[in-house]
């Protein structure tokens, strides 16, 4: 269930019951922008001009933000697809338990922790209940979630939003400030065809939500599904992102982070840095490498080469927003 303060609060809370790339894109220009696997991409946000590039995977994301007892620190954790058998993850139990003990054992307490949905494979009771039991383990202050399309299978999200929904709106989106940012989680997997949809309730609600806020406030959005058109082909792009997109152009830094695609990402439009998260399931092929994006098997041993998790520090008055991606080897 999604646990997080009432909005524009900063109380915490303690439940926990809650051809490649863009289309277009030359081979060439993904490589500038992507680190697949692996690879810290760090984010500096000055004058209102956000300046990304990858670094090594080994703490050359950490900014001064990283050691601040009074930053912002938290975890996104995505596409856990508890639930799923096959050879390319034969326990995904087991991989996304070495996850949260990752999150664990950083040298920080994160004051949250975002799964970025498919935290289920086929959307059952028993593995929600499943990987709601082993996000308690999670070493927090709050857990959130949005869901994927895995997490809607048969019943719209209603299974979801019963375990993990408490608070949300609408098909489960929501949004709250803490240290200054502000965040917005949305939900694109729901009603959707072949690409992700947010429709006119969800868009009306950043709408209204950002409507207030100053246009200094950074901003953070939380989707499974990416809110830029990284590859239509394959669903991995949302077909009315560009509304909601429109809302937060007048904002100095925007920075979207989303799962789905199982692979790392970063990609930057004006004042908007998107990036895509890896996975604690199993990898799938870069986006044209295939006619479809199956689970990929990789060589005995370098699984966890491709899983990991990001960790993003923020410290308020710097506008200097790190993240960072931590692999599970």
């Amino acid at each position: 269930m999604n646990q997080y303060p009432d909005k524009h609060s900063d109380a915490p809370g303690a439940d926990l019951d809650q051809q490649a790339g863009e289309h277009g894109m030359t081979r060439r220009q993904l490589i500038r922008h992507a680190g697949w696997f692996g690879g810290a991409v760090v984010l500096t946000i000055a004058g209102g001009e956000v300046i990304s590039h990858v670094a090594n995977a080994r703490g050359a994301a950490a900014t001064t933000a990283a050691g601040d007892s009074n930053a912002l620190r938290f975890v996104q954790i995505s596409d856990s697809h508890i639930g799923f058998q096959g050879p390319a993850n034969m326990n995904v139990a087991g991989s996304f338990t070495e996850a949260i003990n990752q999150v664990n054992s950083l040298r920080f307490r994160p004051q949250f922790v975002m799964h970025s949905g498919d935290l289920t494979h086929l959307s059952t009771a028993g593995q929600f209940d499943q990987v709601k039991e082993m996000m308690t383990g999670l070493r927090t202050e709050r857990v959130f979630t949005v869901p994927g399309e895995h997490d809607s299978i048969g019943d719209s999200g209603r299974a979801y939003r019963r375990t993990f929904g408490r608070g949300t709106l609408g098909d489960g989106w929501y949004s709250f400030d803490t240290h200054g940012v502000h965040f917005i989680a949305l939900v694109n997997t729901v009603n959707l065809e072949k690409l992700g949809h947010l429709g006119t309730e969800q868009i009306d609600f950043v709408r209204k939500d950002v409507a207030g806020l100053p246009s200094d406030t950074p901003i953070v959005v939380f989707s499974h599904i990416p809110l830029f058109a990284m590859y239509p082909q394959w669903g991995w792009s949302t077909d009315d992102a560009l509304k909601v997109l429109a809302y937060l152009r007048r904002f100095s830094s925007v920075t979207c982070l989303n799962g789905h695609v199982h692979q790392l990402f970063t990609k930057s439009e004006g004042n908007i840095t998107f990036h895509s998260a890896t996975t604690t399931a199993y990898p799938l092929p870069k986006p044209g490498q295939g006619p479809a994006p199956v689970p990929q098997v990789v060589p005995a041993g370098r699984l966890k080469d491709a899983l990991g998790i990001r960790t993003v520090a923020y410290r308020q008055g710097t506008e200097v927003l790190a993240v960072k991606e931590e692999k599970l080897a």
